[in-house]
């Protein structure tokens, strides 16, 4: 039987496993035009934000803004939301730091 030629001792380059790094069209956006940056200066501004104004601005419907509200300013922003009824229309505004601390209220002993 005739011995087969061995195959060449050239090894094959290494081939990068690493894929390249991904860019989303999120991480390339800018960030202060974004829907939570414009919600979240309406909800600093002095005069405030309704839930009306805020599904007019960023086209959400009602349920997800007040889940916008509840889960990312409050929740992941950590954030001080205040909300008060004004001529039977509910404004939501976030508080400063400073202002935040002075309106806690304390428990009666």
């Amino acid at each position: 039987m005739p011995k087969r030629p061995k195959a060449s001792s050239k090894s094959k380059p290494a081939r990068s496993r690493a894929k390249p790094a991904a860019t989303s069209p999120r991480a390339n956006k800018d960030q202060a035009s974004s829907k939570q940056a414009q919600v979240i200066a309406m909800l600093q501004s002095d005069t405030g934000a309704t839930i009306a104004a805020i599904m007019q601005a960023t086209g959400w419907q009602q349920h997800s803004v007040r889940g916008f509200l509840a889960a990312v300013v409050r929740t992941k922003l950590k954030l001080k939301l205040e909300s008060e009824k004004v001529d039977g229309v509910r404004i939501y505004r976030v508080i400063s730091g400073a202002a935040s601390k002075a309106k806690r209220h304390k428990r009666p002993a």
